[in-house]
């Protein structure tokens, strides 16, 4: 046995998952590697009782080339997730082996992960995440964890890299099912608002609104003008022939004079984040007021849709089957070289790997100046040559 290899997914589940799990399992089996897959992301890791004796079989799993082989066909992550944050865990959520040892309120247990990585004899750890649940596998690394992270996430956000695993499965879904909705919207002549994936960048309303899918969108880098907004969306109705129009709206985004984002409510999960949603509806009810102001006295009535996870269910698409490939070999020559800390990348096209340390206390944006336009609340459609294939995820 050469090595043994440490994988597991955290965070919200993208089509690819199970794809880069697949990719990493059987070549390491085939090069004589043992691979461990970790159950529920860090979640696991905490659970773990490290006595030869326990039962931690619903915290791991010993890959084999026919489970991997079926899994990787398919959408989710068959290891399961978590948002478990082992450096800041909430003490109802500390195992009960370890409750007299951790009694406050919010317990860093990262001892305890690093005696639980030593008893499954893990000699690499690869994570796949963004930049939350990555940026823990940064901290393991620093308190000397060989790790190699690979980037997941629909918002296309994790620092460091042009692309990440689900992202383009969710700009094709955004784009298929906003087409699908426009059958209503114009069957009642109405405004048509869909709330996208987004908390902090607003890709996935530009690109889809860049390849057709609205005529407008709004996202979280720039606060925007609800009666401007309004004003187009009556604009862009009265000139199409079925008397309807589009708007996507990044689940971050904020109206001009907003203090915050529009959540469900005020509980966190452990890395701090509060539940989005809201934003889509308040946008459709301001439409439907404010309409008349710009319809000569007519109101119009809107149709309001939450996408949510619909986008990020089902089966990757074409390049969500192949990069996630790529990115588990990526993974395995690094671990294999005996290179560690390294997050797998994709910069200007070419498959790459940068420090992990750009993970942290960093976010990835949209240009606003390059890519949006501010005024018509829409994608700017000039100067794409020399760009990457999805245009605007460059950190150039």
């Amino acid at each position: 046995m050469k090595s043994t290899i440490g994988i597991l997914t955290g965070g919200g589940d993208v089509p690819g998952l199970n794809p880069a799990i697949r990719a990493v399992t059987i070549r390491a089996l085939r090069e004589g590697h043992r691979v461990v897959g970790i159950r529920r992301g860090w979640g696991g890791l905490v659970d773990i009782v490290p006595d030869k004796d326990a039962d931690n079989s619903a915290n791991i799993h010993f890959l084999t080339e026919e489970i991997v082989d079926k899994a990787g066909r398919t959408g989710g992550t068959f290891l399961h997730s978590s948002r478990t944050r082992p450096s800041t865990l909430p003490r109802e959520f500390v195992p009960p082996h370890l409750r007299a040892k951790y009694q406050d309120d919010v317990n860093d247990i990262t001892d305890d992960v690093l005696k639980n990585l030593d008893f499954l004899g893990i000699d690499c750890l690869i994570p796949i995440g963004g930049d939350d649940t990555l940026s823990y596998g940064a901290h393991l690394h620093q308190r000397g964890v060989p790790v190699v992270a690979i980037p997941k996430t629909m918002d296309n956000d994790v620092p460091g890299t042009d692309y990440c695993s689900g992202f383009s499965t969710c700009v094709t879904r955004t784009i298929e099912l906003t087409h699908k909705l426009r059958t209503s919207a114009g069957s009642h002549e109405r405004f048509l608002v869909i709330e996208v994936f987004g908390r902090y960048a607003g890709y996935t309303a530009l690109l889809p609104s860049m390849a057709g899918a609205a005529s407008r969108c709004v996202i979280p880098e720039h606060q925007f003008d609800m009666e401007r907004l309004t004003e187009l969306m009556v604009y862009d109705r009265n000139r199409n022939p079925s008397n309807y129009s589009v708007v996507l709206v990044s689940e971050g985004a904020q109206m001009s004079g907003d203090s915050d984002m529009s959540f469900e409510g005020d509980e966190a999960d452990m890395f701090g984040h509060r539940k989005l949603g809201g934003i889509g509806d308040r946008v459709a009810n301001a439409l439907k007021e404010l309409s008349p102001k710009y319809n000569d006295g007519r109101r119009v009535n809107v149709v309001s849709q939450r996408l949510g996870y619909l986008v990020r269910s089902g089966n990757p698409d074409a390049l969500d089957s192949i990069v996630p490939m790529a990115f588990g070999n990526l993974a395995l020559d690094l671990v294999t070289s005996g290179k560690s800390g390294r997050l797998i990348s994709v910069h200007n096209g070419r498959y790459d790997s940068v420090p992990m340390e750009a993970i942290i206390g960093t976010k990835k944006v949209v240009d606003v100046e390059k890519y949006y336009d501010t005024e018509r609340m829409r994608p700017k459609y000039k100067a794409f040559n020399g760009l990457p294939l999805f245009i605007m995820t460059s950190d150039a």
